[in-house]
């Protein structure tokens, strides 16, 4: 009877102990009267999540298979071209596939295509809906909020932190793809698809722009994940809504019939990436796809704050 009494607490003091780790000491940490918090501790505030994020098994696992996603198409394109075969000669395929055995460049746009409908996405919505439902699970939560560092402060580091996953998991894709391109295929000047051909080195530059306009593609997943981790104690509740949202708005993108909403769903122009690869670039629908991400993040960012800094923690 005296251990099941005791359990809870030591579960409470497990919990306060993982936020002191990450934060500093939360009692006595800040003197009567005296509230400022240096920039210094804000700052590490947020590396401290940025790091949190990256240690987590479930972020390293993500990134593994998101980088794996290129060494099997690499492969199989390698495979099915081995014969003299040719690739996408049916229409089907990612983007830029049948482009890949010429140039090995075209793996990292190739995968890129592949992995932005729907892997890229998940990982984002799973890291940024379990980031304020994960520590309310655990029993986190409440001892951050007790450290020197505010709801809102605390907010932004878990955006922050989801922000730079959504790049680091982009670059992962595009570096395996450039990796596995470089060891698979031929490497040289680079066909852009308005006909120009370019040389090698810019043909790097473009992809590089290329990771960059995927990277902000994921902006509004993100912000939708952490309103959504606002809302519940579970972790596995807000990645699963997160990732059924994804779901749901890639289905309502197909039908002809619902085209009068599908500009402003936030997958719509996820595919417009591939505007960089012309000469000259064409940025209508580049800077509509940035311009719907900044509004996602702004509704769904200031929905998160409205809620996270009347939400009650104490539970």
């Amino acid at each position: 009877m005296w251990r099941a009494e005791r359990s809870p607490g030591r579960t409470e003091r497990r919990a306060e102990e993982r936020a002191e780790g990450r934060y500093g000491r939360l009692d006595g940490a800040v003197p009567a009267g005296a509230r400022a918090v240096s920039p210094f501790r804000q700052l590490s505030l947020f590396r401290s999540e940025i790091g949190t994020v990256f240690r987590r098994w479930r972020t390293l696992v993500l990134l593994g298979v998101l980088a794996a996603v290129p060494v099997l198409v690499g492969v199989a394109v390698k495979v099915e071209t081995g014969d003299g075969g040719t690739v996408g000669g049916g229409g089907g395929g990612p983007a830029f596939l049948s482009q890949v055995t010429n140039n090995g460049l075209f793996l990292v746009f190739t995968s890129l295509a592949a992995t932005l409908p729907f892997f890229l996405p998940m990982a984002v919505g799973v890291v940024a809906g379990d980031s304020l439902a994960g520590e309310a699970a655990s029993g986190t939560l409440r001892y951050l909020l007790v450290a020197p560092a505010g709801r809102t402060r605390l907010l932004l580091a878990k955006l922050t932190s989801t922000l730079v996953f959504c790049l680091a998991a982009t670059m992962v894709v595009a570096l395996s793809a450039l990796a596995t391109g470089a060891l698979l295929f031929p490497l040289g000047d680079v066909t852009l698809l308005s006909g120009t051909t370019v040389s090698f080195g810019e043909g790097l530059l473009r992809a590089l722009a290329v990771a960059g306009a995927v990277a902000l593609s994921l902006v509004g997943i993100a912000a939708l994940g952490l309103f959504v981790s606002t809302l519940t104690n579970s972790g596995i509740a807000a990645m699963a809504t997160t990732v059924g949202l994804l779901i749901t708005a890639q289905i309502v993108d197909q039908f002809p019939q619902l085209a009068a909403v599908q500009p402003y769903l936030f997958p719509h122009h996820w595919l417009s990436f591939a505007d960089v690869l012309r000469q000259p670039v064409y940025w209508d629908q580049l800077l509509d796809n940035f311009r719907l991400q900044a509004l996602y993040a702004a509704v769904f960012g200031s929905a998160a704050w409205a809620r996270f800094t009347t939400k009650d923690v104490t539970a």
